[in-house]
């Protein structure tokens, strides 16, 4: 094992799945001669050359379409959208073309589509820099949204999503570029689909997914200390959603809650939330908590940004709330 930051994680799936297949390209604004807006791209222009690793024009819209013509013909393109914030630009691609067309073809296509993004608050970027659009992407039928907290989460899942034959939608946090943590170093794939219990715990569940992992963690290590056990669980994919294990879970601690970035109002908690109730209703001794964004466009000013969304001090208070 080896310890390294999120951006190296993603920059070795990227090198290493185009290293394993030539169809693998990459291409977006300032991918190439940049190397990313983050820097996750570095060094790939050098070693694969022009062909593979293309800046593009200022157009989402082009970018996602391109993206959807090479997976028909037979390529695996890696797109980026250099901020979600800019998602609705290529959304008609998107819903009702990549999405879709696997379907209206009767499933004698692929979409070996893997479109990354990132999104989050954290930089005070202010408000078209810093949204988290998750759930208007969990809302299409026809992607899978991928959401990794970890390095080695981040890096096993890219390699998937990249070998997929079907769309996905591949979500980084801005602020979990410089984060570190343990990689394997063997080659390796995570599972899509499958959420990850990071830590153990038996009176509460925390369920929650991308930078909000790391908060969740630290308000549960808190609440050790007042004899509480809160046991947190990593989505890591979005859509499809672990039903399985969020269920597991709930059946031991009886009681539930959910920590996302995003707006509260119909934000991923919601739908998460509606799924416990449908299938884990009986097992709770407490109503679904959900702790979330602000409704509200992000500030830019540093102490509102702060306060729009959750901490580990709102999360480990929410949590003693619905233990009382």
């Amino acid at each position: 094992m080896k310890e390294i930051t999120y951006r190296q994680a993603l920059n070795e799936a990227l090198d290493e799945e185009m290293t394993r297949d030539n169809k693998v390209f990459i291409f977006g604004e300032d991918v190439a001669i940049y190397g990313g807006a983050y820097g996750v791209t570095t060094g790939l222009l050098k070693k694969y050359g022009e062909q593979r690793v293309i800046d593009t024009p200022i157009s989402e819209n082009a970018i996602v379409g391109t993206a959807l013509g090479a997976a028909l013909t037979g390529m695996r393109p890696v797109a980026e959208i250099m901020y979600i914030d800019f998602i609705g630009l290529c959304m008609d691609q998107l819903n009702n073309q990549v999405a879709k067309i696997r379907y209206m073809f009767g499933g004698k296509c692929r979409v070996p589509l893997t479109l990354r993004t990132e999104g989050g608050a954290g930089r005070t970027l202010g408000a078209h820099h810093s949204q988290s659009l998750e759930a208007w992407l969990m809302h299409i039928p026809g992607i899978k949204v991928v959401m990794p907290a970890t390095p080695a989460d981040a890096k096993g899942l890219l390699k998937s999503s990249i070998r997929e034959d079907n769309p996905i939608v591949f979500v980084e946090h801005k602020m979990l570029y410089n984060t570190k943590g343990q990689v394997p170093d063997d080659e390796y794939l995570t599972p899509i689909g499958t959420a990850d219990i990071k830590k153990e715990g038996k009176d509460v569940t925390v369920i929650t997914y991308s930078r909000m992992v790391l908060f969740s963690l630290q308000a549960a290590e808190a609440l050790e200390k007042e004899g509480i056990s809160a046991e947190v669980i990593d989505l890591r994919t979005l859509l499809p959603l672990d039903k399985e294990t969020i269920k597991k879970s709930i059946m031991k601690t009886n009681r539930v809650v959910i920590v996302e970035e995003d707006t509260k109002t119909a934000g991923t908690g919601a739908e998460i939330g509606m799924t416990i109730i449908e299938n884990c209703f009986d097992y709770l001794d407490a109503p679904v908590k959900r702790i979330a964004g602000a409704d509200v466009p992000m500030p830019k000013a540093p102490n509102l940004e702060k306060i729009a969304i959750p901490s580990p001090e709102s999360i480990a208070e929410g949590i003693r709330e619905i233990m009382k």
